[in-house]
């Protein structure tokens, strides 16, 4: 086979692999998204500023200084172990699950 050839089938490997990624990122976040409307947003608010009820609740509002400075492995393990009020979901959700939620929530926090 040609070094041209080779080339070209790599090229095609990894713009195909690149957009496998890229889809598999948007799934994760549409997921995420939904798991975050039908979970969190009650308390949370949809914007994640909190809702009345999660306000007296003391949920956190994502935009703040506290919740932005903790990394998304500490907002996953909130997710996971649950906070105060806030119920654990480690037995509800898969892993991956609860690390894409702790990557929406800091990437809602940011809006």
């Amino acid at each position: 086979m040609k070094r041209s050839s080779r080339l070209r089938i790599g090229i095609a490997i990894l713009a195909a692999s690149l957009f496998l990624l890229g889809t598999s990122r948007v799934h994760a976040q549409n997921e995420a998204e939904k798991t975050y409307k039908t979970k969190c947003a009650a308390c949370h608010g949809a914007d994640g500023s909190g809702s009345e009820v999660g306000k007296k609740m003391g949920a956190h509002d994502f935009h703040s200084s506290q919740v932005q400075s903790q990394s998304e492995a500490d907002l996953a393990q909130v997710v996971a172990k649950g906070k105060n009020k806030m119920p654990s979901y480690e037995k509800s959700l898969k892993p991956d699950e609860i690390k894409a939620l702790a990557t929406y929530v800091h990437d809602l926090g940011k809006k």
